[in-house]
């Protein structure tokens, strides 16, 4: 069984078995049975979470490659 959860603000979180694929259907290594997917854009290893969502965006690195606000498409 496989269990997705959307936590406020934060990461997608996967639990059970799964396989990870990326935008042009290769398998992506997922060495574990529970990852977080980010949902912010602000990771700096995606589309994995790495919990930057709770940095403020003044002080997020990336911030500036995108020319404002990250959390724009």
């Amino acid at each position: 069984m496989t269990e997705i959860r959307a936590y406020p603000d934060g990461p997608l979180l996967v639990r059970g078995d799964f396989e990870l694929l990326d935008e042009t259907g290769d398998p992506l290594p997922a060495a574990r049975r529970t990852i977080a997917l980010c949902r912010c854009g602000r990771t700096a290893i995606p589309p994995l979470c790495d919990g930057t969502h709770t940095l403020p965006l003044s002080q997020h690195p990336r911030v500036g490659d995108r020319g404002g606000d990250a959390r724009k498409g």
